[in-house]
């Protein structure tokens, strides 16, 4: 069966509602983190991140389309929320006719592009990444603060994981120089968080992270991954989106990120 896109954008959003959305209530106090649901939409808003990059909203299509009322709802939690700028995530399939219209009337802009790739668990399993002189495997508690010490270098944030999460590392002697994440979400798993201190790339970590990641999400009965990373622009090369393609990852489609900002006083 193949991988739905309803469910790989599911799964994108929920992985980032549950990455901040989950951690403790001081610190969701304390950060401004906030969560909206709507049908499958979620919509997040951390006031403290001041890359703005948590501020998401995904999950459209399928019985919850997309609606001028629906993202409208988004765009008041964005500002109700008390940050300046959210960025809101629809698949091409699911943009309907009126797309033009709602996005005008919302003063939505056109941001970046990425793209969502997918496989099925066994395609990963499959491959035969290059032979890295990392360690990688799992993370137990002991090791939690490294490896959200190296997350944090990358994004700013790193919460405690939740039993939908597997967090994984890469250690070079005993330093976590790599890490990544698997979020479950059913039968489809998305590759979350990848982030390799800049002095150990090119070392083969993200292909072997990818690869443990695919054996847990086979543990977990998972028979689709999903992933996601910046599509290239005439002249540009994202040596992430060609290491995923190497290790099974296909491209799905492109998709473009529409961004609402505050209204300036």
């Amino acid at each position: 069966m193949e991988l739905s896109t309803v469910l790989a954008e599911r799964t994108e959003i929920g992985a980032y509602a549950d990455f901040a959305g989950g951690a403790p209530a001081p610190l969701l106090d304390e950060l401004g983190i906030q969560v909206l649901t709507v049908g499958s939409v979620q919509a997040l808003a951390v006031r403290a991140d001041s890359s703005r990059f948590l501020n998401k909203a995904g999950g459209f299509g399928g019985d919850t389309p997309v609606t001028l009322d629906l993202v409208a709802a988004v765009c008041d939690f964005f500002r109700s929320s008390g940050v300046s700028a959210g960025s809101i995530m629809i698949a091409p399939s699911e943009l309907p006719s009126s797309w033009p219209e709602i996005a005008a009337k919302l003063n939505l802009t056109e941001g970046a592009r990425y793209v969502k790739l997918g496989c099925a668990v066994d395609d990963v399993l499959s491959a035969s990444p290059a032979d890295s002189s990392l360690r990688v495997g799992p993370v137990d508690v002991s090791q939690a603060t490294e490896w959200a010490t190296t997350m944090i270098n990358t994004y700013g944030m790193a919460e405690a994981m939740s039993p939908p999460w597997r967090p994984f590392a890469a250690w070079q002697d005993d330093q976590v120089v790599a890490t990544g994440s698997l979020f479950v979400n059913g039968s489809c798993a998305d590759m979350f968080g990848g982030a390799t201190l800049p002095s150990f790339r090119h070392l083969g970590a993200q292909s072997s992270l990818l690869l443990a990641r695919a054996r847990a999400a086979q543990s977990a009965d998972c028979s689709h991954l999903t992933a996601e990373t910046g599509a290239e622009s005439p002249g540009s090369h994202n040596t992430s989106l060609h290491n995923m393609q190497c290790i099974g990852f296909r491209p799905l489609y492109a998709r473009t990120t529409w961004l609402w900002r505050a209204p300036e006083n």
